[in-house]
């Protein structure tokens, strides 16, 4: 799998993609509404991206930008080989990737810097709660903006500009990337994404960081997997911060036959997947008590 995420025109991500996953997207693109794809590197890092457009019976669009408006390139190609081969070179950081291409360098205007104009109090709850979403871990660079754009507006006011929260969320996201260069092996959330794997094979609809709560995730998780799924297993957005603060992390199961036996033997299922990979769990076995992995140390690598 490549270390990236691939971004379609219909909003759709697709996370460390095979090489010929990421061959499929480049041949498929050219109709009205699938147009271009934008790569980014695992983590995502700003101002760092190679994208595409393409409309069936034309040349390809290959651009690439490299950490600024001084360093975005563009080059006209008639062929989606060599789109994915520059992709490639491009996602594996090899020496030369964009060697032979005939790049052009694009005159993009530099953006005029937005500082933050709040008392120190607004900028420590701002801060603080992007912070936290940050340590959660699912959320991308564009996410954590639109949260921090919206997180202090009050009736008309509105005291954060789209920009100034970008820039707010790059900055504390680099950040992060910097603190998890640091970390070593697989990590707990890591195991969690494992054990959450091998379920879903088993036929049991394993989520992570699924809806906004559990009356929500109780409503929709019936249609987020195999509609032959024996049960499932899900943690929501509130259970990722009880997380990432410290305090375990709550997982929901049950069976789709909504029987107390299924749901029991769901559970077992998750305690073992999770025993499998090297988790521990507080939970005795009654059906109507959620699953705590616990002891947990949560550091959930962005992907951005």
């Amino acid at each position: 799998m490549l270390a990236i995420t691939v971004q379609t025109e219909d909003q759709r991500r697709h996370v460390r993609p095979t090489t010929q996953q990421l061959d499929e997207l480049v041949r498929r693109i050219g109709t009205r509404g699938d147009n271009y794809l934008v790569v980014q590197r695992i983590p995502d890092l700003p101002d760092v991206y190679v994208q595409v457009w393409h409309e069936t019976g034309g040349d390809y669009t290959l651009e690439h930008r490299d950490g600024g408006h001084d360093r975005h390139f563009q080059v006209l190609v008639d062929d989606p080989e060599t789109v994915t081969a520059a992709m490639l070179g491009w996602a594996r950081q090899q020496d030369g990737w964009d060697a032979g291409l005939g790049w052009t360098l694009l005159d993009m205007p530099a953006p005029e810097p937005a500082p933050l104009d709040l008392d120190h109090e607004d900028r420590e709850l701002l801060e603080r709660r992007v912070c936290e979403l940050l340590v959660g871990g699912y959320g991308t660079r564009a996410q954590l903006a639109e949260i921090a754009e919206d997180y202090l507006v009050d009736g008309d006011h509105h005291p954060v500009t789209s920009q100034q929260a970008r820039e707010l969320v790059d900055r504390l996201w680099l950040e992060r990337v910097a603190e998890q260069s640091g970390w070593q092996g697989e990590t707990d959330p890591e195991r969690i994404g494992r054990a959450f794997a091998a379920l879903e094979a088993g036929g049991v609809t394993a989520r992570e960081h699924f809806t906004c709560c559990r009356s929500c995730g109780q409503t929709e998780i019936g249609a987020a997997g195999s509609p032959d799924a024996r049960g499932f297993v899900y943690f929501h957005t509130q259970c990722t911060d009880s997380a990432a603060a410290g305090r375990g992390l709550d997982l929901l199961y049950g069976g789709f036959d909504g029987s107390s036996e299924t749901t029991a033997s769901i559970g077992r299922e998750v305690v073992a997947a999770l025993a499998a990979v090297g988790l521990s769990v507080d939970w005795n076995g009654n059906p109507g008590e959620t699953i705590t992995v616990t002891p947990l140390e949560w550091r959930k690598r962005l992907v951005g």
